[in-house]
């Protein structure tokens, strides 16, 4: 029986990876917030087109993840290890595609949806970069996906403190131009962010050769690329691959229906996503803990566990989310100085942040049950959810953005919407019982 400590001993790691991972965000924004408003713009545009590319590789994980879990479960642990083999030929595959399209695409792409000149020029400087990491950050989450699937989690913790530590550092010299280095700007922001996913995967590397047991999981022989294997992977992956990139995708479609209300709000939204993010880290956590744990228990063949499961993770999750909203309540302008000096722009963005309290409150369980859908392994079924979650998310944010061009803060209320419907799709689902027989 899985209990509330077992849940957070899982989590935990996962949670301070997150934690680490995301503090790349969060000093690039901090730091870009006191160059200006076209920085900081650029980089929520730029740094989202890179993400949306990222998901991609995380959906393919995700999927990797549940498989490796189930096998875990079943006590075939070789078989782990060429499922992270397989995954890793494929991610390197499409890094070199994927690459390849944001060289050449990015530009006319970028000039169809963004109004200013200005923006769009810095944008497609910071990706020209920014998209090198593709070929360190895809094989690192492949990694990550194997650690995360046999529960041995506490490796993500210092792979993303060192990776965390890496950007800040390297954010500080070339951002602003310490230790002999010119004043790089954004661009210095792009290269810090590759340069520290290069050391993650360089880590990642050494941790396992000489940490795990490489015969046990059958990693002490090259597996040449399986096409029956690949295709197994795929038929759970592919759906959260689609997934994962549509839900980036609309979120990069709120941030262009908010740049055409005007700059100022643009830069308000990408203050306000980044602490949306750092709040966003111990659901995130929790919900991959969820998808690991639901996996493993059904291949271990104790499905009566999943239901169990979800509940108590989502109660924890919602408690302390509950918990980051009031101190986010009762001290928004001191939140609001990490990223910016300029008194007036944080005066305006203390009203997003009364508003993404309140969504943190759903988003709390709503992600969780959902990725118990995940877990089960019917990612198409989730897949299928989020799709109809989508298409209402854009037509609100098209209506309250674009047209009636409302308030930053009005705007957020769009993942109430997100949120509160793939809790209502995912809750339904999962107390249906349809998901009990499925086979991996």
């Amino acid at each position: 029986m899985f209990t509330l400590k077992h849940i957070r001993k899982v989590s935990y790691p996962i949670f301070l990876s997150l934690l680490a991972q995301n503090i790349i965000n969060v000093t690039d924004t901090a730091f870009l917030g006191r160059i200006g408003e076209v920085e900081l713009g650029a980089s929520a545009l730029g740094g989202l087109v890179y993400i949306c590319t990222f998901t991609i590789a995380f959906g393919f994980s995700t999927g990797s993840q549940i498989l490796i879990a189930r096998r875990n479960g079943e006590r075939s642990y070789t078989q782990t290890g060429a499922v992270m083999m397989q995954g890793l030929y494929f991610l390197f595959a499409m890094a070199i595609v994927l690459f390849s399209a944001l060289r050449l695409f990015s530009t006319p792409l970028m000039d169809l949806v963004v109004s200013s000149d200005t923006i769009l020029n810095a944008t497609v400087d910071f990706l020209n970069i920014r998209s090198f990491g593709l070929f360190f950050s895809f094989l690192s989450v492949m990694f990550r996906a194997f650690f995360v699937g046999i529960t041995r989690t506490r490796v993500l913790t210092a792979n993303a403190i060192l990776m965390a530590a890496t950007n800040i550092l390297l954010d500080y010299i070339l951002i602003f131009g310490h230790a002999g280095f010119p004043v790089m700007g954004l661009k210095g922001a792009a290269v810090a962010s590759v340069f520290a996913e290069a050391v993650s995967l360089l880590f990642f590397l050494l941790y396992t050769r000489f940490t795990v047991d490489i015969p046990k999981y059958g990693l002490n022989r090259i597996h040449k690329p399986s096409g029956p294997l690949l295709r197994r992977i795929l038929s759970i992956s592919v759906f959260t691959m689609i997934q994962h990139f549509i839900s980036m995708s609309t979120f990069l479609f709120f941030f262009i229906a908010v740049e055409h209300i005007g700059s100022r709000e643009l830069a308000i939204a990408n203050i306000v996503r980044s602490i949306y993010i750092v709040m966003f880290i111990p659901v995130g956590a929790l919900s991959t803990t969820t998808a690991s744990l639901v996996s493993n228990s059904i291949g271990a063949g104790m499905s009566t566990l999943v239901i169990p499961i979800i509940k108590k993770t989502a109660f924890l999750s919602l408690f302390i989310m509950a918990v980051c909203a009031v101190v986010f309540c009762l001290f928004p302008r001191a939140i609001l100085s990490i990223y910016t000096n300029d008194p007036s722009l944080v005066a305006d963005s203390i009203p997003s942040i009364y508003t993404l309290s309140g969504i943190m409150m759903i988003c709390a369980t709503g992600n969780i049950v959902f990725n118990g859908v995940s877990g089960t392994g019917n990612t198409l079924t989730a897949l299928l959810f989020e799709i109809i979650t989508l298409i209402f998310y854009c037509l609100y944010v098209y209506l309250i953005g674009i047209r009636l061009k409302l308030p930053v803060h009005i705007c957020f209320t769009s993942e109430v919407i997100y949120f509160g419907l793939l809790l209502l799709f995912s809750t339904l689902y999962i107390k249906s019982g349809r998901w009990a027989n499925k086979k991996l």
